[in-house]
């Protein structure tokens, strides 16, 4: 069973990240644009590493490789993207519900991260299919 569920897993905590990897790579002027104007130092620098720490780590957690690594990044990065980008404390009234969800479901997020982190990818990965010979 964990054969299909851990690959299954990888991807769906992956998702999100391969998406946000792949819009700032497709508008990667906008996003270092967006990262000076949150006043994010060397921004076009900060927009790279973005791009590697979600589109690079999305595909070594789905692929199994280097993913206790891959993961201990992600989760790291999201602390400071979480408290920086959906601080419903200090969002308007309007917005209060949107930033409380969108914060939380970076906690999910982290979670299953920290869980990866800690346990490895699981089966069907380059990481297990290495640690067998």
């Amino acid at each position: 069973m964990r054969a299909l569920t851990d690959p299954l897993a990888r991807i769906l905590i992956s998702a999100i990240f391969l998406n946000a990897g792949i819009t700032k790579l497709m508008h990667f002027d906008s996003t270092a644009h967006v990262l000076a104007a949150r006043g994010i130092p060397l921004a076009t620098v900060a927009a790279a590493i973005a791009i590697l720490i979600e589109l690079g780590g999305a595909i070594m957690i789905i692929i199994g490789w280097q993913t206790k690594l891959a993961a201990a990044v992600q989760f790291v990065y999201l602390i400071p993207v979480t408290v920086m980008y959906h601080n419903f404390w200090a969002a308007p009234p309007q917005m209060h519900e949107m930033q409380l969800l969108n914060f939380l479901k970076n906690l999910g997020i982290m979670g299953g991260l920290l869980i990866l982190a800690t346990r490895g990818a699981g089966a069907s990965s380059v990481d297990g299919a290495s640690s067998h010979h």
